[in-house]
């Protein structure tokens, strides 16, 4: 299963949709990237005259490329056909280091801890163009077909 498969099969689309693109993918991790764009809905009420991206938003980056797009190809993996993935966040534990501001591309790189009856627990982190750490922490869901 290559990049473009694993993010149609995404159950987002604009405006919450934040991946761009992956990088890679394989049993052991996953490593993607998402500009986020100048006029977000998101923006407009997050801090008067200074956006700055909400910590939910970077947290939902974070699980859509490192842990939803590994579970993807990890169940893609598998079985036969992967047409319709159920996905649901179970836990998540994120600490924040810098922010991140409108226009700004961050890398987001996950790395699988365990996956196990259709659970994928992650190492996920956020960096921002320059390599400097955004966010780290750990995500899981659940995964179905």
């Amino acid at each position: 299963m290559d990049s473009r498969q694993i993010i149609s099969l995404l159950p987002y689309k604009e405006p919450f949709l934040f991946v761009d693109h992956l990088e890679s993918v394989s049993e052991q991790g996953c490593e993607g990237a998402y500009t986020f764009k100048h006029d977000a809905y998101f923006y407009q009420g997050h801090f008067k005259d200074h956006p700055v991206t909400p910590g939910v938003i970077l947290t939902e980056c974070m699980a859509q490329i490192g842990v939803v797009c590994l579970g993807i190809y990890l169940m893609g993996q598998s079985i036969d056909s992967l047409t319709n993935p159920q996905i649901a966040l179970t836990s998540h534990q994120v600490d924040f280091y810098i922010p991140v501001f409108p226009g700004e591309t961050v890398k987001v790189r996950s790395e699988k801890e365990v996956f196990r009856f259709n659970k994928l627990k992650c190492k996920v982190y956020m960096y921002n163009s320059k390599e400097k750490l955004v966010a780290r922490g750990i995500i899981s869901g659940m995964l179905s077909s």
